[in-house]
């Protein structure tokens, strides 16, 4: 992806993690009793690694998004390194959870919350109108399939889909 800063007019270039639906049991683990189905907790967790590279600075992170495991660990974790140009060692690195607190640890010494994202105001997004947008720019494109679903329509949904 290429996310824009238009204030300073820089580029970022990144990748992304993958994407996971899991489901663990809630009774035990691996444990079946007398043929009952399994009851899980489904959650979507995002895992691997990825990078966000700014041409102009030369400033790149290394970010990885852990997998919960199968025993004991915590969902949602991340770690990361961000470097400056030229740079082979990193001058800050992160460590928490991708959907709440994020700490640093600056080779300064200082440790500091890098950004706690259960704070961050929401903001809308701007997009333009659909009569603006290509006939393949993602609302356009996806508009009936959309609008199915909100009225519940699967049918129509699937059908505008084909």
């Amino acid at each position: 992806g290429c996310v824009t800063c238009l204030d300073y007019d820089e580029h970022y270039i990144l990748t992304f993690p993958n994407g996971y639906g899991r489901r663990v049991n809630a009774l035990f683990g691996i444990f079946i009793l007398n043929a009952l189905s399994i009851l899980t907790v489904p959650w979507i967790e995002l895992g691997g690694e990825c990078s966000i590279n700014c041409s102009k600075t030369g400033y790149n992170a290394s970010i990885i998004f852990h997998t919960k495991p199968f025993y004991g660990g915590k969902k949602h974790r991340i770690t990361a390194e961000i470097f400056s140009p030229n740079d082979k060692k990193p001058f800050c690195s992160i460590e928490g959870e991708w959907n709440g607190v994020m700490y640093a640890k600056y080779t300064t010494g200082e440790n500091a919350v890098f950004i706690d994202t259960k704070k961050m105001p929401t903001i809308k997004k701007k997009v333009r109108k659909l009569e603006d947008q290509d006939d393949f720019e993602s609302r356009c494109l996806w508009k009936d399939v959309t609008y199915n679903l909100k009225i519940r329509d699967i049918d129509a949904a699937t059908a505008a889909k084909h």
